[in-house]
């Protein structure tokens, strides 16, 4: 197992925030595990480029709990333990984790500053829900790992 050492998570990843404490908000009922080849790169990607927190790492088990605008993810340096089959990339393949955020644009201009492609470019998007339609202004980008995360702000509703 190749855990990143507690200096470099501190100093070198960019991670706004380390509270080694439970998560803000206390634990979401889902939170994904999603194993990860390097977790130094992994976490330069979530924290410097889509800026999540820390709210708690192991670092000995090269493992850390991210979150960001309450929505929350766990990062393990990949081990074996819970491999099902064998782990190919692009990892995640068949799901998109969607992510609500308050404003896409950040999160835009920071993949663009790391010339990070996108898998799906920004569009609005509307989905009935019932006699009503839910709007998303939502991108698809992949982490490092080849994870499909679609994120988006929330357009309001109107009728189907």
């Amino acid at each position: 197992m190749m855990a990143a050492p507690r200096a470099f998570w501190r100093s070198c990843c960019g991670c706004r925030r380390v509270a080694d404490a439970i998560p803000t908000g206390g634990f979401a009922a889902l939170v994904p595990e999603l194993d990860v080849e390097a977790l130094d790169v992994s976490l330069d990607f979530w924290c410097v480029v889509l800026g999540f927190d820390i709210a708690y790492q192991r670092p000995e088990e090269g493992f850390a709990f991210l979150q960001r605008e309450g929505a929350q993810v766990m990062l393990c340096q990949r081990h074996g333990n819970w491999d099902t089959a064998e782990l190919e990339r692009p990892f995640g393949r068949g799901m998109n984790f969607e992510i609500k955020v308050g404003s896409v644009e950040p999160l835009l201009s920071a993949l663009a500053a790391r010339n990070w492609k996108l898998f799906r470019p920004l569009e609005d998007a509307w989905y009935r829900i019932g006699a009503e339609a839910a709007g998303n202004r939502q991108f698809l980008v992949q982490d490092p790992d080849g994870y499909l995360l679609r994120f988006k702000e929330d357009l309001g509703r109107r009728p189907a």
